[in-house]
C-alpha cells in the first residue's frame, strides 16, 4: 500500500527515522455558513449537501491509508466529517475537546461582513498572539490547549498514525507551533475545508511537517 502523499509511514526505513506518531490534521468540510458567518461553537450547524459530498469523497480517497486512531472535535460539522472516515478505516471517532473550535465569545454567530467593520477585527491579523475574542478565548489559549492535546496523543499512540478532525484556527496554530513559526504569522498558513496536513512527532529531534493544506480532487465538490 503506497501512502497518498508519497511519504514514508511511521517507522518506515525509507527515511532512516522512526516516527513515534504521525498526525493527520483534517479540517471539517463546509457548512452552509462557511465563509460567511463565524459559527464557532454554536449547536445545530450541520454540513451542507456539498460538505457531505466533500467528506465522503475525502474518505474514499483516504480509504487505503493506514490510520490507527481517529479523533474529532465535539462540534457537529467535525463529527459529520469524521463519520465516513471512521467507516472506511473501521475505527470509532472519539471526541477530544482539546481540538474544539476557538471560543469566539460575543462574536459567535455574527456575519464576517459585520465583523470586518470592527476595529477590533484588525487585531486578529495584526497581532494574533495578543488577540482575545471578546468574551472568549485568546489565540494563545487555543494553541496551548491544542498542543497539549497533541502531546497527550503522542504519548498514547506511539508508533501509530492518528487522524484528528478539527477547525482552521486550531490546525493553523498547531502547524505554526510545530514549524516553529510565531503565532503572529499563523494567518499565513492556509487550511482549506476538507484539507489534510501532516505532522511527524519523533521521539527525539525536531518534528517534521511534510504536508500542509493538501486537498484531494476538489473538482467533485463544486
Amino acid at each position: 500500500m503506497v501512502p497518498v502523499y508519497g511519504e514514508p509511514r511511521v517507522g518506515s526505513p525509507a527515511d532512516g527515522k522512526v516516527h513515534p506518531m504521525r498526525l493527520w490534521l483534517i479540517r471539517h468540510a463546509v457548512t452552509g455558513e462557511t465563509g460567511t458567518k463565524l459559527t464557532g461553537r454554536l449547536p445545530g450547524v450541520p454540513l451542507s449537501e456539498i460538505g457531505h459530498r466533500m467528506a465522503a469523497d475525502l474518505a474514499e480517497k483516504l480509504s487505503a491509508q493506514r490510520v490507527d486512531a481517529l479523533y474529532t472535535s465535539p462540534i457537529l460539522r467535525c463529527k459529520q466529517t469524521a463519520a465516513p472516515l471512521a467507516k472506511v478505516w473501521g475505527l470509532r471517532a472519539d471526541v477530544d475537546r482539546g481540538f474544539i473550535e476557538a471560543d469566539f465569545g460575543d462574536w459567535s454567530g455574527r456575519s464576517l461582513a459585520s465583523l470586518r467593520r470592527l476595529k477590533a477585527w484588525q487585531g486578529l491579523f495584526v497581532a494574533p498572539s495578543r488577540f482575545r475574542f471578546p468574551g472568549g478565548e485568546s489565540l494563545g489559549e487555543v494553541q496551548a490547549r491544542s498542543v497539549a492535546a497533541v502531546e497527550t496523543l503522542a504519548d498514547r499512540h506511539r508508533n501509530e498514525v492518528v487522524a484528528v478532525v478539527s477547525h482552521s484556527d486550531v490546525i493553523r496554530s498547531l502547524v505554526a507551533h510545530y514549524l516553529g513559526t510565531p503565532l503572529d504569522l499563523f494567518q499565513r498558513i492556509d487550511v482549506a475545508p476538507a484539507s489534510v496536513s501532516i505532522i511527524d512527532l519523533p521521539s527525539g529531534g525536531f518534528p517534521r511537517v511534510p504536508v500542509v493544506n493538501t486537498v484531494l480532487d476538489v473538482s467533485r465538490w463544486r
